[in-house]
Parts: C-alpha cells; structure tokens; sequence
C-alpha cells in the first residue's frame, strides 16, 4: 500500500510518463524550442542567441524550430498540445498576452496553458517621425499632434499589432485622442511608407529604428523607456522628456506545456540565468538593441505576474482602441 502511494505520489507531481529519475537527469536528448515568428525577426534572433547558450549549459542541442502564423499563436498552441516532459518549449512574448484579447477563440489561455520558465529579455520601442515632421521632442510631438489630430496619422504592422497598441498606449498617456491609424501588412511596408512621409509616425521595435535613425532617413522622437539605450545613446527617453513611469516594450520568455514536472521547470530556468549571465550573449543581445532581464526579473513566479498583468494592459489597449476582434 505504502509502494503504491509513493507511486501515486510521483506521478501527480511528476506528470505523466516522467518518473523522478528522469527529471533528475533531463535533458537526456535534445530540447525543441519553437520560436512562433519566422526567421529573421526580432524574436528569431534572440531565441537563438539563448538556443545557443543554453545548448553549451545543458550538454543537449537546443534546436530551433520556427512555427510562425495567427500573431505567433500557431507555434505556441503546438506547444500547448506537445507533450509535457521538457523537450519541447516556446518563446512567449508580448504578442501571446496581445492575443488573448485580440481573438474571440484564440487557441490557447496563455495564463494557464503554458507553464513560465523565465524570462529571457525584452527590446525597447521607439517612436519614429517621418522626416521632415515639425517636432524634434516628446511635448513638441504631442502638441503637434493635438493641434492637428485631424489630419496626423500613425501606422503600424497591423491592427492589433503590438506596434499599434504601444502607440495607443502613447496616445493616451499623452491625452491624444482620435488619431487615425494606417494599418499595414507588416512592419517592412510600413516602415517604406514611413520614409516615403505618407504618414506621420509609428511605434516599432528598437532594431528596426536604429539604422534608420543612424542614416537620417526619419526622425527619432524618443526610446520608449525611462533610460537611454547605449546602442542609440542620442535618443532621448520618456523619462528624460516628461514621462517618468512610461514604458511600453516586447518582452521574451521560455514556456513549457502545463503539467511540465517542476524540477524541469527551475532546472531550465537556472540554466537560462547562467546563460543570461555570459558576456558574450550580453554583447550579442546589445547587437540587437536588446536588454537582458535583470537577476530579479527572471524566476519563473515573476514571469507569470508578468504575463497576468500584459494580458490585462493588452486586453484595455484593445479595448479601448476599438479594435474589432479577429
């Protein structure tokens, strides 16, 4: 009887199929790590980055395995159905929180279906201006703005992007109201339009700011967090320009299916940290204008604050944008 409870024991702790054993020992085989966007993008490049990484700490190949579609939903929601012994994680960003309300059915309840890891990072928006538009700061952008929110307009990468909802959030903690938005079929013909001044501003991710503010071809206003980015040290922030608590940014986190045993979970995670603590993956995240999570932001209890509170923020921005569910 006594053998009995023990098993039983084991296997609601440890979940089904994986004895103690062998979340003792795992990774015995290599690890999937989906990355839900495709290849090239901002997401892309840090997941492999920290692919790299974690392969050299864990002594298994990290393989990367691009599943993109839905806004990133597709490559999570295999996650959610795959198996939970450890061998199979996805990047959660801030789009899976983006999701939750975008979609009347997403496939998947980011707060429940996918167990936190840690949280691997995030990178820094920007507002962009085209050119020749008559603000260089923050207030003048604002004022700009007000007087003519009739006719300004901002783009993004779609609706309900993330650039679209950092821009709404912006708007409104500026008191801007009404301002027309031009959604696009992603970032790269948006970004055409911004330099050929068909519209007047976007909020887009930080790698794709900087050559652009570096060659003068549009006009950076600010970094949308209370620093300054060393990587784009001429750019003020919000802080500096009168919006000392605004911060509006694409954060990355490793997940893995619910139900993943716990000694997988902060055994991954401990990895993440020694492999956030290289400084090579610190030069490489800096290449990419990206921060790495301080040592206090990256226990797996912070990352699941964080995804319950971006799902709520998300959800107002939605809502309160008018955004018509998908």
């Amino acid at each position: 009887m006594r053998q009995f409870l023990l098993a039983l024991f084991a296997f609601a702790f440890f979940g089904e199929g994986i004895s103690p054993a062998a979340a003792q020992t795992w990774p015995e085989r290599p690890v999937t790590m989906v990355i839900p966007f495709p290849p090239g993008g901002g997401t892309d490049l840090l997941g492999r980055i920290v692919a790299k990484g974690l392969t050299e700490v864990l002594g298994q190949q990290v393989v990367v395995e691009n599943v993109g579609g839905a806004g990133g939903m597709l490559g999570s929601a295999r996650v959610v159905k795959s198996a939970p012994d450890g061998y199979t994680m996805v990047i959660g960003t801030t789009a899976d929180a983006i999701n939750q309300s975008l979609y009347k059915a997403p496939l998947y309840n980011f707060a429940t279906d996918l167990v936190p890891a840690g949280l691997m990072g995030n990178q820094p928006t920007v507002l962009l201006a085209r050119k020749d538009f008559p603000a260089n700061t923050l207030q003048e952008f604002a004022a700009y703005v007000r007087a003519n929110r009739t006719s300004v307009q901002y783009g993004s990468a779609g609706a309900g992007s993330t650039g679209h909802l950092f821009c709404e959030l912006l708007n409104a903690v500026l008191g801007i109201n009404n301002v027309t938005h031009v959604p696009y079929r992603g970032g790269g013909p948006a970004m055409q339009d911004l330099i050929g001044g068909r519209y007047d501003y976007i909020c887009t991710l930080s790698p794709t700011g900087k050559p652009l503010i570096e060659s003068n071809t549009v006009k950076g206003i600010a970094i949308l967090q209370p620093r300054r980015s060393p990587e784009i040290p001429n750019l003020a922030s919000t802080a500096e320009q009168g919006l000392p608590d605004f911060e509006v940014s694409t954060w990355f986190g490793l997940f893995f299916p619910k139900g993943t045993p716990e000694p997988i979970v902060r055994k991954l995670n401990a990895s993440l940290a020694t492999t956030l603590d290289a400084p090579w993956v610190h030069e490489r995240f800096k290449e990419i204008v990206a921060n790495v999570a301080p040592r206090d932001e990256r226990s797996p209890e912070y990352l699941k604050k964080l995804v319950d509170t971006e799902i709520a923020k998300m959800g107002a921005a939605i809502r309160s944008a008018g955004i018509q569910q998908l």
